[in-house]
Order: structure tokens, then C-alpha cells, then sequence
């Protein structure tokens, strides 16, 4: 079975193949590892988070507190996804989101200094760096979108699609939060789209 260090540095070769043994060790050098548990905070609101988690196991959910005391869900990560408030994490600054574990949780974490030092000292992972902050904007810029252009169903649908693993690890409760519906919203269209 493959170690979470190994799932990691797997992860880092499959969109920089071009990194070295030594710089990977280098990198691999620096991490810690952590297991939450269930319902565990990694990162409270208001707090600056210090390190940066990559997910080898679990699932975790991303959320603030609205006005009225509601928790609304922004995003689920599981394998092979970063647990971070990326804006936040790079300016170092408190975070307006909590990360919630939703399963027994295992992060590989990189400080942010650590991060700081392997961009200076192995350019590489520069690049790196640069692709997942890319695909963390086209995330985050999709999650927009899809409330600009789609109604409820279709958002419903676009997530089934995207994530069809996570859908039976995830309340409905937090779906319907993260999808922005009430929950009979997604009962009339679940049972609108079992009849079809």
C-alpha cells in the first residue's frame, strides 16, 4: 500500500515531471504529518493558517458563518486535493473560512516558510506553485460562475458529474448549503430527475 508520502510526492511528478529525486527528497524532507478526526477543526476562522495541508486520505469541508449564524459551505476536497485558504495562506493573513474534517483525515503539511525556502532554493517547484494556484482560480472562478449562469438543477447536475465519489460521503445538508438550495429544492429535483 502506498505511503501518504509517496501518494504526495506522486501528485508533485504528475504535474512536474521534470523535478529531480534530490529536489523531491529535499521537499519531502520539510513535510510533517498530521491525522484529524472527524468533525476536527484544520483551520478556524479569524485564525492565519501556518501550513499548508495536502489531503492523502479523508475529506474535508470549507466554510464560513453568514450573518444569521448559518454555516455555508464554499467547498469539499478530498485525495489529492490542498486544504487551504490559498489568498489568505500566501499573504498570510487570518482566514475568513473554516476547514472541517468530515472523515478521519491524514494532511501531509508544508509550513509556509518551509515553502518559502524550497521556492528559493529549488526554482522547479516555482512552477509547481504556479500550476496549482492556477487550478485553485479556475476552481474558485467556476464556483462563481456556476451561481451567475446556473439554476439550481443544473449546478446539482455539474456537481454529480465532477464529484461522483463524493456524493455519498457528503450530508445532504452541506450539499444543499454548498449548492445554495433548500433542502425540498433538492428533493423535488432529485425525484424530477429520478423520473426522467
Amino acid at each position: 500500500m502506498e505511503s501518504g508520502i509517496d501518494i504526495y510526492l506522486n501528485s508533485i511528478r504528475l504535474i512536474c515531471p521534470n523535478l529531480t529525486d534530490p529536489e523531491l527528497s529535499q521537499y519531502a524532507s520539510k513535510l510533517t504529518f498530521r491525522e484529524l478526526k472527524k468533525k476536527e477543526l484544520f483551520l478556524q476562522s479569524g485564525k492565519v493558517q501556518k501550513a499548508i495541508g495536502f489531503i492523502t486520505k479523508g475529506l474535508i469541508r470549507s466554510f464560513f458563518i453568514d450573518q444569521y449564524g448559518n454555516e455555508i459551505t464554499v467547498g469539499f476536497y478530498s485525495e489529492g486535493d490542498y486544504a487551504t485558504h490559498y489568498p489568505a495562506f500566501i499573504a498570510q493573513q487570518p482566514s475568513s473560512y473554516s476547514i472541517q474534517c468530515l472523515e478521519p483525515t491524514t494532511m501531509a503539511l508544508l509550513s509556509f516558510e518551509d515553502l518559502q525556502w524550497i521556492y528559493k532554493q529549488f526554482p522547479a517547484f516555482e512552477k509547481y506553485g504556479r500550476l496549482i494556484a492556477e487550478e485553485i482560480l479556475k476552481r474558485q472562478q467556476a464556483r462563481i460562475e456556476s451561481f451567475i449562469f446556473q439554476p439550481a438543477e443544473d449546478r446539482y447536475l455539474d456537481f454529480i458529474s465532477r464529484q461522483p465519489t463524493l456524493f455519498n460521503r457528503i450530508s445532504l445538508s452541506h450539499l444543499c448549503s454548498f449548492l445554495g438550495i433548500e433542502r425540498q429544492t433538492l428533493t423535488r429535483i432529485r425525484q424530477k430527475l429520478a423520473h426522467q
